[in-house]
């Protein structure tokens, strides 16, 4: 088959189409119930010229909201199973051809905890790294499926070669030797899809450690520029203090000096003449 018919491409049309259905799941509930309800309000303060009148209009407004409101919640179940089916439609579509990095998104729901963690931190530190951990992401989902519809397609193998050993047929070596052909070829693709899956799974984790290195070594630099600025300032730090001690110091002998008594002799006053 040619690649560029096989190959899906989601249109504007497809999410027209799941946007009208979130639309119509989300207002049906309200719509159809507010269109009675506003509508007999309005009736019954125009037309209700009486307190009975108006207030009959006003009760068979509620009721006529009530029941649109049962019709709203189960137009709303059904506009909610219509965008799961074409969910799950758009997403058979796509993996059908083989995931790609572009539609991760779609399957957002198969990953792993662990690598939603991972893709939200390295988009955060690497663009690079988060676009090889994207092309990475889809080919473990496309690995996965095919392990998962390549195991599926063993089993009911096997039960097909289990009820044709129950008929007497002329022509049960036939279909059994074709049953044989393609669980053989149906065993390689698992095993090669196996394989692929492993080699998926270890560059996940080899580029989540180079992510994981980059930043530890970025952290790493950061603290001993931090540490070297520290050891720069450091001596000028241990000068300035000495200084401030020596200074300490000559003002203490200053003021000791200046509050010493004066050590040389007295001297006496002359007596006054009598």
């Amino acid at each position: 088959m040619d690649e560029a018919v096989s190959k899906y491409e989601v249109t504007g049309r497809d999410l027209a189409r799941g946007r009208n259905l979130k639309i119509a799941a989300w207002t049906a509930p309200i719509l159809i119930p507010a269109v009675p309800a506003v509508l007999f309000t309005v009736l019954a303060l125009v037309l209700g010229t009486t307190p009975p009148l108006a207030f009959t209009l006003f009760v068979v407004g509620m009721i006529l909201a009530g029941i649109g409101m049962v019709i709203g919640l189960s137009l709303m179940t059904f506009f909610i199973y219509r965008r799961s089916a074409w969910t799950q439609e758009m997403r058979e579509k796509m993996a059908a051809d083989g995931i790609r990095a572009e539609e991760i998104d779609w399957f957002r729901h198969e990953l792993k905890s662990s690598e939603k963690r991972a893709l939200k931190d390295i988009s955060r530190a690497d663009l690079l790294l988060a676009d090889a951990y994207r092309e990475t992401l889809a080919s473990r989902l496309t690995a996965t499926r095919i392990v998962k519809s390549s195991r599926k397609e063993l089993a009911l193998t096997q039960r097909r070669r289990s009820k044709l050993k129950q008929f007497r047929s002329e022509r049960a070596a036939e279909f059994g030797a074709q049953l044989e052909k393609d669980s053989e070829k149906i065993g390689s693709i698992h095993e090669e899809a196996k394989q692929m899956l492993a080699e998926a799974e270890a560059r996940l984790q080899m580029i989540e450690a180079a992510a994981a290195r980059g930043r530890g070594m970025a952290d790493s630099e950061l603290a001993l520029k931090k540490l070297s600025t520290r050891s720069e300032n450091l001596p000028l730090a241990l000068e300035e203090m000495r200084r401030t001690e020596e200074i300490a110091r000559e003002i203490e002998r200053d003021l000791e000096k200046s509050e010493r008594p004066d050590a040389g002799p007295s001297i006496e006053a002359p007596d006054e003449p009598a």
